[in-house]
């Protein structure tokens, strides 16, 4: 009987709308490499503009609706990383000054990865995205358009490029280290309360 109730919960998140979007976001992968590789920079940022709108979609009818769930937890950050690496790679060929931004987006996904991880086997809930995070991917999809723009319309200016990928990745530094204070805060907390039962151990040790 839990099985079938297990089951059932499972089928339900694989159901929702806003993980159905999430899968289409991966899915749309696909074909904005091939746009790309094809030089369909037209295709290849509508194709993206779409991703980016059904993401705001994403969350909005997950609240609206009460469909949130643990599979669309990992689905939606999920879509979101693998975009941003597919759009940057591929940016990379045309653009090559987005390399360090990459760096240091992949960098701080990876710092959140580990992190994430660590605070869950640690029994702690990781908390929610803040502004600064998502501030930071908004404006990597404003320098993505940005750039893929400029090779469609054939414009050079590599002050512009340079600004616009600059307060980007400064964005995206500002991001990591906030989260970094975050994870730092957290084992100092779980520190303390481990700090703090040492003594009563002690004691019942010493009674016995």
């Amino acid at each position: 009987m839990r099985e079938d109730n297990k089951n059932e919960v499972i089928s339900k998140d694989l159901m929702t709308i806003p993980n159905a979007i999430s899968f289409t976001r991966i899915l749309l992968i696909t074909p904005f490499v091939a746009f790309f590789i094809k030089e369909m920079y037209v295709a290849a940022a509508i194709t993206v503009g779409i991703s980016g709108l059904s993401d705001l979609f994403d969350g909005m009818i997950a609240r609206k609706f009460n469909q949130e769930s643990e599979l669309g937890k990992v689905l939606d950050p999920l879509a979101d990383k693998l975009t941003l690496i597919a759009v940057g790679i591929c940016l990379i060929f045309i653009e090559p000054y987005v390399l360090p931004l990459m760096i240091i987006m992949v960098a701080k996904d990876v710092f959140m990865i580990i992190g994430g991880t660590i605070v869950i086997n640690q029994g702690v809930i990781p908390p929610k995205a803040s502004w600064y995070g998502k501030v930071s991917t908004f404006m990597f999809y404003i320098s993505v358009a940005m750039v893929v723009l400029m090779a469609i319309l054939g414009y050079k200016n590599e002050t512009l490029t340079f600004t616009v990928l600059g307060v980007t990745a400064g964005m995206m530094i500002f991001s990591l280290i906030n989260y970094a204070m975050i994870f730092f805060k957290i084992q100092k907390q779980l520190k303390s309360k481990a700090d703090e039962k040492k003594p009563v151990q002690a004691s019942i040790t010493g009674q016995k």
